[in-house]
């Protein structure tokens, strides 16, 4: 990496709390936090920590309807109050106290990054709280309350951005930033996930392609419980790099929620801490090819708060630094002490899983017979000739 990038944080954003037995815990961020600076992510000479500011009303905007952020700030002041018309108050998405303030908390926090990267101040910028792709222009969905990708993009655009690239690795679709986006040809948005029949949101399915003045711009890849690393790898590397580069986009915006991982509770993929490592550098590695290395990432899901999130995340922090971690460091006996006595658990002692990630290139050969390969030749047969792009190549 040549260049400057950003961390931005402050404690508070781990504000955003559901309560006590929610699968998105306050404290995956807490520990992801802890596990970096343990590690030395922090001193990197090229990376600087920023504050988070909260979003405005009218930032929010940019994707939120008035009636919806209205609605999400009587919910902030009284707790009690439920609208699930407004998608508030069910089990996935309680409504709790300062609910309204502790969401644009985390808008702020990836608009701010998304000002780092489009004023050069930095290269690449990091928002790990973020990443909250199921909120709907007038709802919440699946954790979120409101969309900070979107609105980062949506501001980005607002900007002057010609053209911006959205690729989510979350194990559920990133139906969100995709409804957006949907019928807006600069944002091309990609979303590797679980097949939809076996995981929320029930969307992301191939013929989802974007909407009559821009099909072609939304991208999915549905993949088969039980992908893996080697198959994960493959889908990737088949679909994102060509469309990226044909698109050719000014900014990447990436969504890195970790619950792939084979030991996440709530899904059926099963790729290593190692397998995410390579998703979080080949994204690095897209972001200098097709955009000058002007890239935005955030977090996302990742419900193995212990075992997994922290040690992804660190690898991305470290990543976005421009100085990877070796996936073989020994995790530092001060982050376990602190593990033990937050939780009563040990913590892994290393940052691998001691996986190798290695995959097949789609150059090699399709196989019909395989579901994996089904399904990446479906996505490149429905969205690569509107870029130009040859699907039996």
């Amino acid at each position: 990496m040549t260049g400057l990038a950003c961390v931005v944080y402050d404690d508070e954003l781990t504000r955003y709390n559901f309560g006590r037995g929610h699968p998105l815990a306050p404290l995956r961020v807490d520990l992801t936090m802890r596990l970096a600076r343990a590690l030395g992510v922090f001193d990197l000479p090229d990376l600087t920590m920023g504050p988070a500011p909260i979003a405005s009303d009218e930032q929010l905007a940019l994707v939120h309807t008035a009636d919806y952020i209205a609605t999400v700030r009587a919910a902030a002041a009284d707790p009690e109050r439920v609208d699930y018309r407004h998608g508030l108050g069910t089990e996935d998405n309680p409504t709790f106290a300062g609910m309204h303030e502790a969401s644009a908390h985390i808008v702020g926090a990836t608009l701010e990054a998304a000002r780092k990267v489009w004023s050069r101040e930095a290269l690449h910028a990091v928002n790990i709280s973020g990443g909250l792709h199921h909120a709907m222009a007038d709802s919440a969905s699946g954790f979120c309350i409101y969309n900070d990708p979107a609105i980062g993009i949506a501001w980005l655009l607002e900007q002057g951005a010609k053209r911006v690239a959205y690729v989510d690795i979350d194990v559920h679709h990133g139906d969100g930033v995709q409804a957006a986006f949907y019928n807006d040809p600069r944002v091309l948005t990609i979303s590797l996930h679980e097949d939809p029949r076996t995981l929320f949101p029930g969307t992301g399915k191939v013929m989802e392609s974007g909407g009559l003045e821009a099909e072609g711009s939304s991208v999915n890849v549905a993949l088969p419980p039980g992908t893996g690393d080697a198959g994960w790898l493959r889908a990737f590397h088949a679909v994102v790099p060509p469309l990226l580069h044909s698109f050719e986009p000014t900014v990447l915006v990436s969504q890195h929620g970790c619950d792939s991982h084979m030991d996440d509770p709530l899904a059926h993929l099963t790729l290593s801490i190692d397998g995410q490592r390579a998703a979080h550098l080949a994204l690095h590695d897209l972001a200098h090819e097709v955009c000058g290395g002007r890239w935005l990432a955030t977090g996302g899901g990742g419900y193995s708060v212990i075992d997994v999130v922290p040690r992804t995340w660190a690898h991305l922090l470290a990543i976005v630094g421009g100085s990877p971690i070796d996936p073989r460091t020994v995790v530092p006996e001060s982050w376990r002490t602190y593990v033990e006595m937050m939780t009563g658990r040990q913590a892994p002692t290393s940052m691998t899983d001691g996986r190798s990630p290695v995959y097949r290139d789609w150059g090699g050969g399709y196989n019909p017979d395989s579901w994996l390969d089904r399904c990446i030749q479906q996505t490149r047969q429905r969205v690569f000739p509107p870029h130009g792009i040859d699907p039996f190549h």
